[in-house]
């Protein structure tokens, strides 16, 4: 497995049959298991090995072929499945909190995150918030006494590249842990490990599905961090992933790459063909010669991602007028999947978020997130244009 490319780990990785060696993976639903005496029981609590397992909120075989998967895919030793990425998100940073201990987190985060991070702080944890995109503001804020560095690859919904070489650099210099949500990137389209992160946080929800069926969450990192920190405390606070929707996210891996792939390629085109459009203000893309930091995302990603954000000149009255006359993408509020989706982030994602937040992180009025999905890009460019007419 380790020589294996991509593709081949997002088919075959973690594949574990039973005696009757199925050719799809098996779905285990039961909540525990079965021991032949009270010796193996006593011996399994004491030590559990790889293919043995307890109770399905410790673990399960399903939830295992998935974690080891996607283990796979990122390039990291070990990983834990959660019910859904903000579980992630809360057992990953709960599980390393104590009183006093300082965080450094990208000020550009989706709304649960900083809720999370508000939540840590009433418990005594420090969190200063810096510009993302800021080389100077990351060197400036991470210092020794620094003990956890948080942030989104790709933030949500502007679209900021953060450049994670530098900033997990920074943290592993000042011995503080980095924790990375790499959902918007996908494990296809950035590896965070590979790029330094410490912790790798993905919602399954979102690409790795990719048909809007069920919730989930993983959890990428060392066996030490994952076995030793990561899940004493998810084991026991219930952060488990059911198999069901385990077994839903491995058929989501296996055509992830092609997904992503055309996803992105997709994507590609229709910021190309809106580029300059004069019912927008701001057309953001990170594929695109005018994003801001599209030489870090050149480097450190396969390609420009999934994700637009379209800023409608005429503010909150325009966007809806213009989610109102589209006929391909949904309005929702998920992303990643098959269908092609678009959110009013200032009204829904976002809307708990002061006014001057918003307006610091970017998130105006008029802004739509567009989650392009696998339809025939023409008929999205078509109807796009068509909506843009309207307003």
């Amino acid at each position: 497995m380790a020589d294996w490319k991509p593709k081949t780990n997002a088919v075959h990785g973690g594949t574990r049959r039973s005696q009757y060696g199925e050719v799809s993976e098996a779905i285990f639903l039961t909540q525990g298991f079965v021991y032949d005496s009270p010796e193996q029981a006593e011996a399994r609590f004491l030590e559990t090995g790889p293919d043995e397992f307890i109770y399905a909120r410790y673990g399960n075989p399903t939830v295992r072929m998935f974690e080891e998967r996607l283990a796979a895919l990122e390039g990291t030793e070990d990983g834990f499945a959660t019910a859904s990425g903000m579980s992630a998100v809360n057992v990953a940073l709960m599980a390393v909190a104590e009183p006093g201990m300082r965080i450094v987190a990208a000020r550009a985060l989706f709304g649960s995150c900083l809720y999370i991070l508000e939540w840590l702080e009433k418990f005594g944890a420090r969190v200063v918030y810096v510009d993302g995109t800021s080389e100077a503001a990351w060197r400036e804020a991470i210092t020794p006494d620094t003990d956890l560095v948080f942030l989104e690859t790709l933030s949500n919904p502007t679209l900021e590249v953060i450049d994670l070489a530098l900033v997990t650099g920074l943290a592993r210099a000042a011995g503080a842990l980095s924790v990375v949500d790499n959902t918007f990137a996908t494990p296809v389209g950035a590896s965070a490990a590979g790029q330094g992160a410490d912790v790798v946080i993905y919602s399954t929800t979102k690409h790795i599905d990719g048909g809007g069926r069920g919730l989930g969450g993983a959890v990428l990192g060392t066996q030490e961090f994952i076995r030793d920190t990561f899940e004493p405390y998810a084991k026991h606070t219930g952060a488990a992933l059911s198999p069901f929707n385990a077994w839903m996210h491995l058929k989501g891996l296996e055509t992830l790459v092609l997904r992503v792939g055309a996803m992105a390629e997709s994507a590609a085109r229709i910021a190309a063909a809106l580029e300059g459009h004069a019912g927008l203000s701001r057309l953001i893309y990170p594929g695109l010669t005018t994003h801001p930091q599209r030489d870090i995302a050149a480097r450190q990603m396969d390609h420009g991602g999934t994700m637009l954000a379209l800023d409608l000149a005429g503010g909150k009255a325009a966007a809806f007028a213009f989610l109102n006359a589209l006929h391909v993408p949904v309005i929702s509020n998920n992303l990643g999947d098959a269908k092609s989706i678009v959110t009013h982030p200032a009204t829904t994602t976002h809307q708990r978020l002061p006014d001057e937040q918003k307006q610091e992180l970017g998130i105006t009025p008029g802004l739509v997130r567009l989650s392009v999905g696998l339809e025939d890009p023409d008929d999205l460019i078509a109807d796009i244009r068509q909506a843009l007419s309207v307003i």
